[in-house]
């Protein structure tokens, strides 16, 4: 923006407010809060690491930022090996730290049980949702 008209005088007023307009269309930065998913993960697992991509893309939709180790740590660790799936839940637990939820989804599985115990112990909000995305239970 020019400070002054097209013959070279200040021209403060029109300064102003295209300022103005300029600033309202730049784009603004919102909050979107970072939230640990938890869900099944062993057994079937091409259909539980299908949900649990589902589960993100609910997360995203709600504003959120999705955090789900149980998708990212199988792609190097492996699940099966003790001493890996102990360190992969380690990892884990110091991720959800970070996180404002823990969204659990379905039936909590053992490592799910250590996540939510965790989350209780550091007093993180958890939600509750069953395999549909629907709401059971709010709490911390």
């Amino acid at each position: 923006m020019d400070k002054y008209n097209s013959e070279g005088y200040p021209d403060p007023t029109a300064y102003e407010a295209l300022t103005a307009v300029a600033k309202s269309e730049a784009p603004m930065k919102t909050y979107r809060p970072l939230v640990y998913l938890a869900s099944p993960f062993a057994g079937d697992t091409e259909r539980n690491i299908e949900r649990a991509r589902g589960y993100c893309r609910f997360a995203v939709s709600k504003g959120c930022i999705p955090i789900a180790p149980h998708l990212h740590y199988p792609q190097f660790m492996d699940d099966d090996d003790r001493e890996q799936r102990e360190l992969g839940m380690f990892f884990a637990l110091v991720l959800l730290g970070k996180c404002d939820e823990l969204w659990v989804f379905g039936k909590p599985s053992d490592g799910m049980s250590r996540e939510i115990a965790k989350a209780k112990k550091r007093g993180i909000p958890i939600k509750y949702y069953n395999h549909k995305c629907e709401v059971l239970e709010y709490g911390t």
